[in-house]
């Protein structure tokens, strides 16, 4: 009696903690999925645009078309350079006071300022500059498409998520019923209205329920990472879209004509801003390459100085022991040759001259203007004229191509979407049909016509009609998204 008393208590105490801990696991779980965030299409396509890899680095594209426009801008400034030496001579060499060879250590230091300007040179560097400000627009154009191509695909995860939500609740209520209706036919089977294999099937049914709601939130889970991966978010398990209310109504756009959409879309689509921009960048590269036909006049300034430090001559002096010393020169006088003398003298060595001094008296200034004319240079800048010639025909095809891409993809787009129009359309009606089908057979079943077989067929193509009205509401929503990015309207309004 104590053991059974004790046994009792226990369990009691057990049932209290187990219960504490349940209740505390809920409030934990219901704070935590209050604290979750949910991502609107507008935060989406914000982050996404803020921290995207390829736009980053499509910014740093636009960087360097910055530098390069500074580096056009410094090709008409002068250039100025500026150069200092010092050298040791060591061993034989040449003594720049009496002109002899000598062993001996010898210092020198020589400074030089040098400086040219482009005069003219085929207009080559005014080019250049233009090219560069193309490049700019370019690289623009460039970035405004990666942000209009991630923009539309977030977009469509977004979506893809709003309809996987629809269709997890259409297979979670069908479920629901089916559980219901379970219930139903083991009253009845008790009651003896049904025979007792329509509670298998009835249970079969609820097993394929159950297997479409796994399948569901599956399909539900994979496409939040999908877009959670595609905005490159470091903690991507818990992220969750807000559930928004998506009509399906019919744009204005669609109510213009395909020419209409087109003629808009050349006008506002960045392919084909950069590839008209590619050939006005083609054609500056042909205008540059052939600069190098005509002549280059540049103008040239330099300025040098240059300092010793060997000894220098300070003076002459006239040799004390022989003071006198024959020249090798004879002249003859009555028949007889004399030898000319001449007085033996010697320099004499002092220390160099200050070196600032010599710098000044030593400095020198050169200028002038050079011309280059080129005659033969071995076929380069006529083949780099060729070259550029089929880059820029190549630049003008690709212009076409991407004229006639644009053209297919807007009679495809407005073609599939008054497809998906008339398909979302279509399931509606399917839909009515066959909830009125299943509205009737489950009347039927519910006297006892029916067996449960062949109310669980019109039940699971009232499901299928459910999933396809679903379907096609949101493909019918998405394309017109796209046709409306065509016609130059926002994916975000």
């Amino acid at each position: 009696m104590c053991a059974t008393f004790a046994t009792l208590s226990f369990e009691k105490r057990m049932k209290k903690i187990i219960g504490f801990c349940f209740f505390f696991t809920l409030i934990l779980q219901t704070n935590c999925g209050a604290q979750a965030k949910k991502w609107t299409l507008e935060e989406c396509v914000q982050y996404a645009l803020e921290h995207n890899i390829t736009i980053k680095q499509t910014e740093l594209d636009a960087q360097i078309t910055q530098l390069d426009k500074s580096t056009a801008i410094g090709n008409f400034l002068p250039t100025l350079n500026a150069n200092a030496n010092h050298s040791w001579n060591v061993g034989l060499n040449q003594n720049i006071t009496t002109g002899l060879l000598e062993n001996q250590t010898t210092q020198f230091t020589s400074a030089g300022l040098n400086a040219g300007i482009d005069i003219y040179n085929g207009l080559q560097n005014q080019n250049r500059f233009r090219r560069s400000q193309l490049s700019i627009i370019g690289a623009q154009y460039q970035l405004s498409k990666i942000r209009d191509d991630i923009v539309l695909n977030v977009a469509n995860a977004y979506l893809q998520i709003l309809f996987n939500i629809e269709n997890l609740k259409v297979q979670q209520e069908q479920l629901a019923i089916d559980e219901k209706q379970l219930a139903r036919t083991e009253e009845l089977v008790n009651a003896g209205s049904l025979p007792k294999g329509d509670i298998l099937d009835s249970k079969a049914t609820i097993a394929g329920d159950r297997q479409r709601v796994i399948n569901a939130e599956n399909t539900l889970l994979i496409s939040k990472l999908s877009l959670a991966q595609l905005l490159q978010l470091e903690k991507f398990q818990d992220f969750d879209v807000a559930e928004v209310k998506n009509d399906a109504k019919k744009s204005e756009v669609m109510l213009q004509t395909p020419e209409a959409i087109l003629a808009k879309a050349k006008e506002n689509r960045m392919e084909v801003k950069i590839a008209r921009n590619n050939v006005a960048i083609a054609e500056k590269d042909v205008k540059i390459a052939k600069g190098a036909y005509q002549p280059n006049i540049q103008g040239f300034y330099s300025f040098s100085t240059r300092a010793s430090y060997a000894d220098r001559i300070t003076g002459i002096q006239t040799d004390a022991l022989n003071p006198i010393a024959p020249t090798g020169t004879f002249v003859n006088v009555g028949g007889t040759n004399y030898d000319v003398f001449q007085p033996n003298r010697s320099f004499v060595f002092g220390k160099a001259a200050p070196i600032f001094d010599q710098f000044s008296d030593n400095k020198g200034h050169n200028f002038g203007v050079q011309l280059s004319v080129p005659i033969l240079n071995g076929f380069s800048a006529r083949n780099n004229v060729a070259r550029n010639k089929i880059s820029l025909e190549k630049s003008k095809l690709a212009l076409d191509q991407s004229e006639l891409d644009l053209e297919r993809t807007i009679y495809t787009v407005y073609t599939d979407a008054n497809g998906a129009l008339r398909a979302y359309e279509s399931a509606k009606q399917a839909l009515e049909a066959r909830e009125n089908a299943y509205n009737y057979a489950k009347e039927r079943y519910a006297v006892g016509m029916m067996n449960a077989f062949d109310f669980n067929q019109a039940q699971s193509l009232f499901t299928n009609a459910q999933s396809e009205v679903l379907r096609t509401k949101y493909d019918f929503i998405f394309r017109t998204k796209i046709v409306e990015f065509y016609f130059g309207l926002p994916i975000i309004k």
